[in-house]
């Protein structure tokens, strides 16, 4: 198995995603391959600067690097050497099993659609995330930023990826789905959670067990929490943020300690034809590593494969 990883990619690139690289190499099989992609000469400087001599990770040269602040659809046209288009195109074909950056998210997503492609009968690929529950482990959350806006069907679908990547992935015995509302009835919400939830409460396809609201998002009453791109992202932001206060103030606690982004690593996005981790653009080293043993997991699964053939059921 082999694992690309942007080198590139992120604000404190290349030095963190080689270290990054490091220590995940530490932890996998000898079977398992890291794939750096960057600038070879840069990489192998870092390499003997940073004393890495895993065998288990080797260097793919990239001429470029999209930038942060770039264009997504721009770059990817204008720099088809760079680190993300040239980690899709070894994924497309087939020459890694997963793909991931800290790089710049518009550039990762828009890559996926463009190379990879959506799996048949995907409406709208998604970003997932995940939330830390009471009794251990974590809970997935979908949308949380690809897409602001959606219509019911395209909810609907998030809570059967939702579920299976729950299912596969975070090792969860029949999943319990929830809709993310402003109160448990099922006439409450918007029209577009009104909606969602006649589609919902149909399906035979994952366990629904209902409306949820924001006090139930840390707590079992669901496995899998759907909702727009919007919600989900301020959600995660804010998630986020409970860690930071906790650590200004010098308060340590086991449960908010995995509300840091680098306890993850980054997020998938699932819907694709390819295993793809996006990871934050500040990312740590810590945050490389773990972001790396994600992708490793979701493409000993097969997630992507697990999707496409339940969408073809």
């Amino acid at each position: 198995m082999k694992i690309a990883l942007d080198a590139m990619g992120g604000d404190f690139a290349p030095d963190c995603t080689v270290l990054g690289a490091k220590l995940a190499s530490q932890e996998i099989s000898d079977d398992i391959k890291i794939v750096l992609i960057g600038k070879e000469d840069l990489l192998k400087a870092k390499l003997k600067e940073y004393d890495v001599t895993s065998p288990s990770i080797e260097i793919f040269h990239a001429d470029e690097v999209i930038e942060m602040g770039e264009h997504p659809t721009k770059a990817l046209s204008q720099k088809p050497t760079a680190s993300i288009p040239v980690g899709y195109g070894l994924l497309k074909s087939g020459a890694v099993n997963a793909f991931c950056s800290a790089g710049n998210t518009g550039a990762m997503h828009v890559g996926a659609m463009f190379t990879i492609k959506a799996i048949e009968g995907i409406i709208r690929p998604g970003i997932a995330g995940f939330v830390p529950k009471e009794s251990g482990g974590f809970g997935v959350i979908m949308d949380v930023g690809a897409n602001a806006d959606c219509k019911p069907d395209v909810l609907y679908q998030f809570g059967e990826i939702g579920s299976l990547y729950a299912k596969h992935v975070l090792e969860i015995d029949d999943p319990k789905v929830g809709l993310m509302n402003l109160g448990e009835e099922e006439q409450k919400g918007t029209l577009l959670t009104q909606a969602a939830y006649q589609l919902f409460k149909l399906s035979k396809k994952f366990n629904f067990i209902g409306n949820i609201e924001g006090r139930d998002l840390f707590n079992e009453k669901a496995d899998v929490i759907v909702c727009d791109g919007f919600t989900g992202n301020v959600i995660l932001k804010m998630a986020e943020t409970f860690y930071d206060l906790l650590e200004k103030r010098n308060i340590k606690n086991e449960f908010f300690d995995s509300f840091n982004y680098e306890a993850i690593g980054g997020s998938p996005i699932l819907g694709i034809n390819g295993n793809v981790v996006i990871g934050h653009g500040v990312s740590s080293a810590e945050a490389i590593k773990n972001m790396t043993l994600l992708a490793i997991k979701m493409a000993e699964t097969n997630i992507h494969l697990k999707i496409k053939d339940h969408l073809g059921d």
